[in-house]
């Protein structure tokens, strides 16, 4: 399983990011159309609140949902009611935030007066994030087929793998710290963020049972 894995994310990296690209701009352009009209701006109002009812109400099923909706919430015109939406946009979050915990793990190799310990935590969850990064963008991959699948369970079920084995590389990340002696800065660095990106990976497998339900 982990030979196909890693052999699957070679050869879909270039789609899964051209993926990613694309759904990243038409979250951007969705929420650059802002209407003008007092009228649209009422409804978009109203519209708006029906939105966040319905991210609140998924992520009420999150592992942490204060967590979920505080990271859904600003793409409400995005998502609207669809859980479709609901989903890519927490795939989307979740690896915009791994991507930045991967640039906060780099910039601890210009630190100086690194210990032995510290810099193979450095390696390790450097190389760790990165498959988790992979991983849920495999996830992403498989979203973009979902729609009017006659075997979306199947698919489903082939996110829940991606998902949860991003979920066990971060675990491996945060494992390397148990018992091990660590300065401010690398703690900050990495376990800190590594922890949060936890929970909305983890917040992104609760999520799945919004998919589950509709198929």
């Amino acid at each position: 399983m982990e030979a196909a894995a890693r052999s699957w994310r070679r050869s879909s990296s270039s789609h899964s990011l051209f993926q990613f690209f694309i759904f990243s701009l038409a979250i951007l352009l969705l929420m650059l159309n802002v209407p003008t009209v007092s009228a649209s701006q009422t409804t978009n109002k109203a519209s708006r609140k029906t939105y966040k009812s319905f991210i609140k109400k998924a992520c009420n099923s999150a592992t942490y949902p204060s967590d979920c909706y505080k990271s859904l919430s600003k793409y409400a015109s995005a998502i609207k009611t669809d859980p479709e939406k609901l989903y890519r946009v927490s795939l989307f979050v979740t690896i915009k935030a791994a991507r930045k915990t991967s640039f906060s793990i780099s910039t601890l190799w210009r630190l100086k007066g690194l210990s032995r310990t510290e810099r193979a935590i450095v390696r390790d969850c450097a190389s760790t994030i990165s498959y988790a990064i992979d991983e849920m963008k495999q996830s992403l991959t498989v979203m973009a087929n979902i729609q009017g699948a006659d075997h979306k369970s199947e698919l489903i079920e082939n996110i829940r793998t991606w998902v949860a084995a991003a979920l066990t590389d971060e675990g491996t990340c945060t494992d390397e710290f148990d018992g091990q002696k660590v300065s401010y800065e690398v703690n900050k660095n990495i376990k800190k963020t590594v922890l949060n990106l936890s929970k909305l990976t983890s917040n992104c497998l609760a999520l799945l049972n919004t998919l589950s339900n509709r198929s």
